[in-house]
């Protein structure tokens, strides 16, 4: 049996509408190419453990050092984008527009306390 999913990604984990429907959530922060392919080294190091478990915790470990090396860019990304958009403007720079970078630290703070 081929294991290729790890437990984020069962629909169980998904979020919920008020239906009980899977609800659409935000973006992934790590984009689904390099997703699938730390879950392809998962599902490899978990189907190999019997015959190599020495081997299959390194691709694991290898798994989760990609994983947090994609994480980490893209949240680099994220806050060099937001920290452009409101650090270098005018002191009178709108609240409405500081606001805007607010939410946006808290949206994605909060997507990382929910991992």
């Amino acid at each position: 049996m081929m294991y290729d999913q790890t437990r984020a990604q069962q629909p169980a984990d998904q979020p919920r509408d008020v239906t009980g429907r899977h609800a659409p959530g935000p973006a992934q922060l790590i984009p689904s190419d390099a997703r699938n392919e730390i879950v392809r080294r998962l599902g490899r190091a978990v189907n190999t453990f019997p015959d190599a478990p020495r081997e299959s915790l390194q691709e694991a470990e290898g798994a989760f050092d990609e994983a947090t090396a994609q994480l980490m860019a893209v949240l680099a990304e994220q806050r060099r984008t937001l920290r452009a958009g409101w650090q270098d403007q005018d002191p009178e720079t709108q609240a409405a527009e500081l606001h805007l970078a607010l939410r946006q630290y808290r949206e994605i703070t909060r997507r990382l306390l929910r991992l």
